[in-house]
């Protein structure tokens, strides 16, 4: 099976991600961001460089998710299936232009078409991480990336709340495959508790998506 984990910048997304697949026994395929020479030029210059990082963002992602998809038993952190999310706010924000957009859809659709031809054409499960503003913003400081800080920069915070209210619209609008929810505020993962309960709610989801399948066999 392939699950997918999907939540906003400092919600805890990569570290359930690690639980997942350390629980699971399979490999974890982490989004691309401490490597990523984009990023920090696009904190710095987000009108400049907004095009360029989705457009890295997205050869990426659809790189890993056409591996997770070919292989057997992988959890995949941050996906194709939200990168247009990013893209539109941007767009939005006016860091990306209208003609930038529509080329940016039309390789995504490309890149759609080729994912449906595939033997397995979705992931079997998405993991959606949530938490409220508040939370997010404590573990962005927390974490400490130069680049990611807003303490002197409204536009910065601003632009993450409105992330994190798209990211609630975008949940709710998902239907690529079955999808479970997890509060990463109520089960902070840094509680050892708190993962067992929470890995223990991902296999009752799993154990449902497979019982169709041991019925009809």
């Amino acid at each position: 099976m392939v699950i997918i984990t999907a939540g906003m910048i400092g919600v805890g997304k990569t570290t359930l991600t690690g639980k997942i697949a350390a629980h699971l026994g399979t490999k974890a395929f982490f989004e691309p961001v401490g490597d990523n020479p984009v990023l920090p030029l696009y904190y710095s210059d987000p009108k400049q460089y907004g095009f360029l990082l989705q457009i890295y963002f997205l050869n990426k992602r659809f790189s890993m998710i056409k591996k997770a998809l070919g292989d057997d038993n992988n959890v995949l952190d941050r996906s194709i299936y939200e990168d247009a999310l990013f893209t539109r706010e941007n767009n939005a924000d006016g860091n990306i232009s209208d003609t930038e957009l529509s080329v940016y859809l039309n390789l995504l659709d490309n890149m759609m078409t080729e994912l449906h031809q595939l033997p397995k054409k979705a992931p079997d499960l998405l993991v959606y991480a949530d938490s409220d503003f508040e939370t997010i913003k404590y573990r962005i400081k927390k974490r400490g990336r130069d680049y990611e800080q807003f303490d002197h920069n409204p536009e910065l915070e601003n632009y993450y709340y409105r992330m994190w209210q798209a990211y609630q619209k975008w949940f709710e609008a998902y239907h690529v495959s079955p999808k479970i929810k997890i509060d990463l505020q109520k089960y902070d993962l840094a509680h050892p508790k708190n993962v067992d309960l929470v890995l223990n709610r991902i296999d009752q989801k799993l154990a449902e998506i497979r019982q169709p399948q041991n019925k009809a066999i």
